[in-house]
């Protein structure tokens, strides 16, 4: 029975490092993929214009006022598309034509931004069709996609038609074919998106992009890509971490805080851990007493003892592990938000599990260690009396 509960006991600790580490692990990842749902990783934009003087003066003092920046295509984007869709390091890339238009529908107007996208490459940046509300992703000639604010404020739906007019003049009636929600309500009452020929043909960029939008396999590494991008190529490439400066110090926060939180968990749950293998081993002194009498030497009195504590602790990691995934499988089935979607997905991974078990073990065996040095080295009849 005492057995029993130890492995028990051990299981529970086992169980609480391994549920609070995904739940911390799950909670980190919600944070982040709702903040860049609507945006890309990395976009690269067009060098700025910059005023020049044309004749240099000497003993002049000249005064350069900063150019207008207007809206301009990237140079070459098609092989600088081909180039940047080989790196390792680059998951997916969208061109994209983005400039400011006017949606209007009778009374209404409203500004917006136009996008103008390929849907196959964009979905793989940003998941639009996955946040589909009403209708399907087609942008099609003559076809746009609308934020459900948008669509509010412009008393539209599905299979209604706007017109589209930019500053320049140009203008296009399009048909929405659908209605989407990324999370960000000024996204969703701003963008419009449409094909990649409309937008182009509207904002004045025939054959040209505005910028390419990235995806990375990983997001940490995105502002060093960012300026690696930027040194090789010459263009302005704002990632995630630049353009989020605040989020990601509240991020570079909560890993510290989370990492804290895991340490002072592990350490207290491998001193109850060990506590109670100690207790165990001091408390069979007098079965060592009588091993020893009948000729059991130090040695193997010591690495029983050692075996022990390393069954006790990789026997409670089992049971831990099991535990952790019915807390796991509990939580899935409370924390749902009103509509039945799970609040945040949190999960186990398996080198979690495996570092636990080994680590209980690990702790098992250190515990039992001084305390079966010191009861193997007693006196047999020392030992028998204690």
């Amino acid at each position: 029975m005492q057995s029993l509960l130890i492995i028990v006991g051990v299981g529970v600790g086992v169980a609480v490092i391994v549920f609070m580490s995904a739940l911390l692990s799950g909670l980190q990842s919600n944070l982040i993929k709702r903040t860049l749902s609507s945006q890309a990783h990395i976009a690269l934009l067009p060098p700025e214009e910059v005023a020049r003087p044309q004749v240099a003066a000497e003993n002049t003092a000249l005064r350069l006022q900063k150019q207008a920046q207007r809206l301009r295509s990237i140079d070459q984007w098609q092989q600088l598309r081909d180039r940047l869709q080989n790196w390792p390091e680059i998951a997916a890339l969208s061109p994209v034509a983005s400039g400011p238009a006017f949606a209007v529908r009778g009374d209404a107007n409203k500004a917006i931004s136009l996008v103008g996208i390929e849907p196959e490459r964009y979905n793989r940046v940003i998941s639009l069709a996955d946040r589909l509300t009403t209708g399907e992703l087609r942008v099609g000639s003559g076809e746009a996609v609308i934020g459900i604010e948008l669509a509010k404020d412009l008393g539209a739906d599905v299979g209604d038609k706007l017109r589209i007019a930019t500053a320049d003049g140009s203008d296009e009636t399009l048909t929405i074919t659908g209605l989407f929600d990324l999370g960000n309500k000024a996204v969703n009452a701003r963008n419009i998106y449409v094909g990649l020929r409309t937008a182009q043909t509207l904002l004045g960029l025939v054959g040209g992009v505005s910028n390419i939008d990235l995806a990375l396999h990983d997001l940490d590494q995105a502002e060093a890509l960012a300026q690696r991008i930027t040194g090789e190529t010459g263009l302005i490439a704002d990632s995630w971490m630049r353009t989020n400066a605040q989020f990601v110090t509240a991020l570079t926060s909560q890993r510290v805080s989370s990492n804290v939180i895991r340490f002072f968990v592990g350490l207290s749950v491998a001193f109850g851990i060990a506590s109670v293998l100690v207790v165990s081993v001091i408390q069979r002194s007098k079965e060592i007493g009588i091993l020893r009498a009948m000729g059991a030497t130090q040695g193997q009195m010591l690495r029983i003892f050692l075996l022990q504590g390393g069954i006790v602790g990789f026997l409670g990691s089992l049971l831990g592990s099991a535990l952790a995934w019915f807390f796991l499988a509990l939580w899935r089935l409370m924390a749902v938000n009103p509509d039945g979607t799970p609040l945040f997905v949190i999960g186990v991974e398996p080198s979690l599990v495996f570092i636990a078990a080994g680590g209980a073990s690990l702790v098992g065996i250190l515990a039992a260690l001084l305390p079966a040095r010191r009861a193997a080295a007693l006196d047999p009849v020392v030992a028998i009396r204690g």
